[in-house]
């Protein structure tokens, strides 16, 4: 028997810029790059894959202010291992953003080819795009958030695009290697002192993943600035507002929502060998119904889940989801769980197995997504702690857990 389930509001920030251009403009003008830039300067933007609100716009906006300021830029695909660990793979993954040469009007030049810059104090390679480094500048853009496999000063940012983002797979998989904490920083110390970076685009986004805040930083600030953005960004970071749960259902997983597919943040759940799992979030069971389609096949994650679905397996590119996996080192995230046939199936199965718990008694909490939590479906057990928090609302009663013919979970959501 299943329990009856309710629709719950979370209450995040909503601050968000409504007009990316002026914003992205105010920012260059704050910045005063004009002192960095000579007219006629070949300049490589550096763009990531992760799915960053309006990233194709911010991409355009910061283009053109370059080419404002005078510069000569072209984009480079600045995302290590990811669209298979190749050239093409990497052009079709900004061209899923929005981001190609006919869109931004000016050049994509996507390698996997690199150059060693140098080596940490440890004996660690440092490693460099070629066509970036043989730009007369760089410029990059990538939003500052939270790590999914660690914490510490410097975590997902500019920073780290410098020290594995532009360094490609060869880069990616020397960093991962050896401790992505400690090496980024270094990394990233060794690439700025021997390129000239001109600067970046900081983005932060608020709790609804909206834009929140864009700032250029000069290259020379970045070791100082984006920790104090990091900290912003961890502030307005959507989470869950449970620490413990029987079962929680993530609808949809895939790379446009986080690097690791669920966010490690959200669901408690890191899975690095060697390092303890975070002991805030409790959640016994985890399932996950399917892939994105965006992800081309990169289940990167899936090993975080406890159950899946034959349609989520089926969806997966092994080959680029293992190029992926094997760079990064943390190959139990590629690991495919138990998966069964239909979604209900895989529901009914992961409740066997949560304990002494009745279903009707189980604290159940179903999420379309681990970036989009502002809308939640809980089981009655959890209204006890809804009611014990301000950002909660508990909108409407939707009744038991229910299944169309075919297994799939009927599931109401706001919008």
């Amino acid at each position: 028997m299943m329990p009856s389930m309710f629709l719950v509001h979370q209450k995040f920030s909503c601050a968000a810029i409504n007009d990316i251009a002026g914003e992205v403009s105010r920012a260059f003008t704050q910045a005063a790059l004009q002192c960095e830039i000579k007219a006629g300067q070949k300049i490589a933007v550096a763009v990531g894959s992760r799915g960053i609100a309006n990233i194709s716009t911010i991409v355009r906006c910061a283009i053109n202010e370059l080419k404002r300021l005078g510069a000569d830029p072209f984009i480079v695909p600045a995302m290590g291992s990811h669209g298979g660990a190749t050239a093409a793979g990497q052009t079709k993954v900004l061209a899923s953003l929005g981001i190609t040469a006919e869109q931004t009007g000016v050049p994509v030049v996507s390698s996997m080819e690199v150059i060693l810059l140098g080596q940490t104090q440890d004996g660690v390679p440092v490693y460099l795009d070629k066509s970036a480094a043989e730009a007369e500048g760089i410029f990059l853009i990538n939003r500052i958030k939270p790590h999914t496999d660690f914490d510490a000063p410097v975590e997902s940012g500019l920073i780290k695009m410098i020290a594995i983002g532009l360094a490609k797979h060869k880069g990616c998989v020397a960093i991962h290697a050896h401790g992505l904490a400690k090496y980024i920083p270094q990394a990233a110390d060794i690439v700025i002192n021997k390129t000239n970076i001109i600067g970046g685009l900081a983005i932060i986004e608020n709790s609804r993943e909206k834009t929140e805040q864009l700032e250029v930083i000069r290259g020379s600030q970045l070791i100082r600035r984006e920790p104090e953005l990091l900290a912003k960004a961890k502030k307005l970071m959507a989470r869950l507002p449970f620490q413990q749960l029987d079962l929680l259902i993530v609808r949809t997983m895939g790379k446009t929502i986080s690097g690791t597919g669920m966010d490690t943040n959200v669901i408690g759940r890191q899975r690095v060998e060697g390092l303890p799992e975070p002991g805030n979030i409790a959640i016994k069971r985890i399932v996950v119904l399917d892939l994105m389609d965006d992800s081309y096949g990169n289940a990167l994650g899936i090993g975080l889940a406890d159950f899946t679905t034959q349609k989520l397996v089926d969806k997966i590119d092994f080959k680029t989801m293992y190029a992926n996996v094997i760079s990064t080192g943390y190959l139990e995230r590629g690991k495919i769980p138990i998966y069964l046939s239909t979604e209900q199936k895989t529901i009914e199965t992961a409740l066997k197995t949560i304990g002494p718990v009745k279903p009707q008694d189980a604290h159940i909490c179903v999420i379309r997504n681990t970036l989009e939590m502002e809308e939640l479906v809980v089981s009655a057990s959890l209204l006890p702690a809804i009611q014990k928090q301000d950002n909660l609302e508990v909108i409407q009663e939707i009744g038991p857990l229910s299944f169309s013919d075919k297994g799939v979970m009927q599931l109401f959501f706001g919008n």
